[in-house]
């Protein structure tokens, strides 16, 4: 997926940079919708932080889909997942 966003960049066309965003964009929503269902926001919110390159911190209770997010969102984009959990 990045090197369609790379290539499209690199033509310096904003119309086909902008395309390639919202495909990338909207595919990634369906792959992890596939998996995740009721949890909208916090999917937006880290496409979001994807997108800006910046890093998230997930909290809360148990059972909610984190670790199943980063899992799925890792596994549509090609990436290694690895789990810290840090229990006080």
């Amino acid at each position: 997926m990045s090197d369609e966003l790379n290539q499209a960049l690199s033509s310096g066309d904003p119309a086909a940079a902008c395309a390639a965003f919202r495909d990338i964009h909207a595919r990634l929503r369906a792959e992890i919708g596939r998996v995740l269902v009721g949890q909208d926001t916090v999917v937006e919110q880290m496409l979001i932080a994807l997108f800006a390159d910046g890093h998230v911190l997930l909290e809360g209770v148990p059972g909610l889909g984190k670790t199943l997010l980063i899992r799925t969102l890792s596994d549509a984009l090609d990436l290694e997942f690895k789990r810290i959990q840090f229990t006080p």
